[in-house]
């Protein structure tokens, strides 16, 4: 049987017609019934913004330089970026509902990277978020701290100050490049002391094929122009003289090393347990600056513990993880206090601990970077 090829460029045609045609429609929907104009949004009953329809409520927020906390740029993957929405908001989206919990719907909660703005809408906005500022940066050093964490300085150009409290954390911007054709947000804890205002520190783990963490280490240099904004966050040392017990994994040292040198620096001395747990010896780091904050404080003690060290480390301190290692330190925990800054599974073993040994729930704070 001869092969009708008339028969199959027709085909082709009337398929590819059919494509141009849904193309035309999908534009045309886009550029009507998806053009909301501009609409309004009202903050808190006193304030008023003008917005343009259509995109995320915390990119129509952010446009106006109101920051809300985003660890993960707006993906809709860490839950940071709730807002009350009062009303304008619509039914709650799939994308919302696994990061809001019973009492958080009935209350008008809501995802705001995930929820559009397709009509006026009233907020409820805490009032510590007006206080959040953009900053413009040049990054003044890059320090190589393990194999895979780089300690970066920014330098405050415009505001050429921050203030921001010990265990806080600012939002990075990374301008488009080969994984990103549009500017993203990461967010980064402050790994310096409060006191040191013209410039921030911050330890970045580089994480393959992840966005920021690529970046950082394959483009990034010295006096590179950065935005960054905050700060933001209250994984911060509550006033008590309760003893404290720090845990942490990773660059998850960065919050907790910016509350040890404000704590050196203000000469609060009460005993103090740091338990950092790495894989191998090589993933160890600020040992020297650790010694050093031992010196200065009194009831300070760091604890590092090694999971899996090789022979040639020549390791002759603590192994294991730190949900056991933690139990050879703690006899009395009726007046301990513990922050813990690590990955979601880890931390949820080591509040599991925490909790068995008698350290109530109210008692535990954590930084979770996911």
């Amino acid at each position: 049987m001869d092969f009708a090829w008339s028969e199959f460029f027709t085909s082709i045609l009337i398929v590819s017609g059919i494509s141009g045609i849904l193309a035309t429609l999908m534009v045309i929907a886009d550029a009507t019934i998806g053009n909301y104009g501009e609409l309004k949004i009202a903050i808190n009953k006193k304030k008023e913004l003008t917005v343009e329809g259509g995109q995320p409520l915390l990119t129509a927020l952010k446009n106006k330089s109101i920051f809300i906390p985003s660890a993960c740029g707006g993906r809709g993957s860490c839950g940071l970026c709730k807002l009350k929405v009062d009303s304008g908001g619509g039914d709650i989206l799939s994308t919302e509902l696994p990061w809001l919990d019973d009492k958080e719907k009935a209350e008008k909660i809501r995802l705001s990277c995930q929820l559009k703005v397709k009509q006026n809408m009233e907020l409820t906005i805490p009032e510590e978020l007006f206080n959040v500022k953009e900053y413009k940066t040049e990054v003044s050093s890059i320090v190589n701290l393990t194999h895979d964490i780089k300690e970066i300085t920014l330098a405050l150009l415009e505001p050429a100050e921050i203030e921001f409290k010990a265990g806080q954390f600012i939002q990075m911007e990374i301008p488009e490049y080969d994984l990103t054709d549009e500017p993203v947000y990461r967010a980064y804890s402050i790994a310096s002391a409060p006191s040191m205002k013209n410039s921030i520190k911050l330890q970045i783990k580089y994480v393959p094929d992840g966005i920021s963490t690529t970046y950082v280490n394959r483009h990034m240099k010295v006096k590179d122009k950065v935005i960054v904004n905050g700060p933001y966050g209250d994984f911060c040392l509550r006033n008590n003289n309760r003893e404290l017990i720090f845990m942490a994994t990773g660059s998850g040292m960065a919050p907790i090393y910016s509350i040890l040198l404000d704590m050196a620096e203000k000469g609060v001395n009460k005993k103090t347990t740091f338990f950092f747990g790495c894989k191998e010896k090589r993933d160890l780091f600020l040992t020297e600056e650790m010694k050093d904050l031992e010196r200065k404080m009194t009831g300070f003690k760091f604890v590092p513990s090694l999971s899996r060290p090789r022979e040639e480390d020549n390791w002759q301190g603590e192994t294991g993880r730190l949900n056991t290692v933690i139990k050879k330190y703690l006899s009395d925990t009726s007046e301990v206090e513990a922050y813990l800054c690590a990955g979601t599974s880890v931390i949820e073993s080591y509040k599991n601990a925490l909790k068995e040994m008698g350290i109530p729930e109210n008692r535990i704070f954590y930084d979770d970077f996911g």
